[in-house]
């Protein structure tokens, strides 16, 4: 038999009642935060397993897939012998199609070209910094920070279409179901840093295969969207009819009336406590939301060092820095998506010279930025910064001046939150094709990053539910300092 306090509030009446408007996602995060979850399950405490490195992560990933050859791979053997076939060069022995599954590399595309027909370098490289890492330059400002980098160029994936997004993000294919993404499992396992914020925030346009986060953890743990835009940063942020602030006040001390004599009536009704302490904390996150997001606090200086004075990377400028804001006012996971929306931008099945040009444009000033504000603000040590993309493009052409996707060997980087800098980790061969030293799937890089926050998702996992080791992936040793 249900009793009243059982019966779920609606959207509604949390809206007119509270005159808080804030969006369920919100709500979920906040009774999380209060300690509330599904029923059978045993939360974890909110502490690390082991003594952390990193408070915070801030993901930025680039939607459709970077080529690793026109980034932080450079392979000038593309270059020498493009235009011929992999047969007629001296790589034909180590292209095994049994072994390493190159089947759709050597298939004929739609035009009628071969994909096997390698595809030269369409960017020049330079080595940077007191460790000469080459990098691309269509990335001049994250090259100039590049001795902060740890340079991972031995990824593999999958999921060889762009729901590769989604299995990035959770580590496991979209064949096998629903699973939590990394943010959730940070959030799930993580207490909170600042109780007047949310501690796993969203920006930017996701996929409808990457929309949700929680899965199976629940709703609760699913990221808060944000907008950069202190007037409207989330939805139902704000009552639909203006209020004044003496009658928000009066209406909160009369919703604290009545919570009480509720509580009086049902003393021993966790939901219920929960309940009233996310109402409360919602309220303090109508102040301090619209006031992380408000980059007219900042000085000149910073705003122009971000581009955000300039067309071509304002928006994500904007986005990074307010990244770089929540960090500092205690958001333990922000993920940003760039390009996202259909397959994503950096899909350049063809014109990846003026795509990727483009599009390197926009992001490479704000992260460069990003990673310069961070170290000069005592930040870069306690932050780590992952740069990430689903899979990258094949050294074989498709079309005339495109190149397709690739899930056999790819580049990420990460950066500060106690990772190594100015160093490269793994290799792929000499055409870019295979990931042939150190090689590390996807999740490889979620348990070095967990294992930084102090986590180890082995100990996070819920009773009933198992996953291989290639699911919960190994800490990446090697590049943490």
């Amino acid at each position: 038999m249900s009793t009243p306090f059982q019966r779920p509030l609606s959207r509604r009446s949390f809206l007119s009642d509270t005159c808080l408007g804030f969006s369920g996602l919100a709500l979920g995060a906040m009774l999380r935060q209060e300690g509330v979850a599904r029923a059978g399950w045993s939360p974890p405490t909110g502490k690390p397993h082991r003594p952390p490195k990193a408070k915070s992560v801030i993901w930025l990933f680039m939607n459709g897939g970077v080529s690793q050859m026109e980034s932080f791979d450079p392979k000038p053997m593309l270059s020498k012998y493009g235009g011929k076939t992999i047969a007629e060069t001296p790589f034909a022995d180590t292209q095994d199609p049994k072994k390493l599954a190159i089947e759709r590399l050597v298939a004929p595309d739609g035009n009628g070209m071969q994909r096997n027909t390698l595809y030269p370098l369409q960017v020049g490289f330079k080595k940077h910094g007191q460790s000469g890492i080459e990098v691309s330059d269509w990335f001049p400002h994250i090259a100039s920070q590049v001795d902060k980098l740890a340079v991972i160029r031995s990824m593999w994936t999958t999921d060889s279409n762009h729901g590769a997004q989604a299995q990035f993000h959770t580590g496991r294919h979209l064949n096998d179901g629903a699973f939590p993404t990394l943010g959730a499992w940070v959030h799930y396992g993580l207490g909170s840093l600042n109780e007047n914020l949310p501690q796993f925030i969203s920006i930017g346009k996701r996929e409808y295969w990457n929309k949700r986060d929680g899965q199976y953890l629940g709703p609760a743990h699913d990221a808060v969207p944000l907008r950069i835009d202190p007037q409207n940063p989330l939805d139902f942020s704000q009552p639909e009819i203006e209020i004044p602030a003496g009658a928000k006040g009066i209406g909160k001390e009369l919703l604290g009336k009545l919570n009480s004599l509720r509580e009086a009536e049902y003393p021993h009704d966790p939901a219920m406590e929960a309940r009233i302490a996310s109402y409360e904390l919602a309220f303090r996150m109508q102040t301090s939301i619209p006031d992380i997001v408000d980059l007219a606090q900042e000085t000149p200086e910073t705003l122009s060092l971000y581009g955000i004075d300039q067309p071509h990377c304002k928006e994500f400028g904007t986005q990074l820095l307010a990244a770089r804001r929540m960090v500092e006012k205690g958001v333990r996971f922000i993920q940003i998506q760039h390009g996202g929306g259909g397959a994503g931008a950096w899909d350049a099945h063809s014109g990846l010279k003026s795509n990727h040009e483009k599009l390197s444009s926009a992001v490479d000033q704000p992260i460069g930025a990003l990673l310069q504000d961070l170290d000069r603000r005592g930040l870069l040590d306690e932050t780590l910064v992952v740069f990430c993309t689903e899979f990258g493009r094949t050294p074989g052409t498709q079309g005339a001046d495109g190149r397709d996707h690739h899930i056999f060997g790819f580049t990420v980087w990460m950066a500060g939150g106690g990772i190594k800098g100015g160093i490269t980790h793994g290799a792929t061969d000499e055409i870019g094709f295979h990931a042939v030293e150190d090689r590390h799937y996807v999740t490889d890089v979620h348990a070095t990053i967990l294992h930084q926050l102090g986590l180890d998702s082995r100990e996070l996992e819920l009773p009933g539910r198992k996953r291989t080791e290639i699911d919960h992936g190994h800490p990446i040793f090697e590049i943490m300092a």
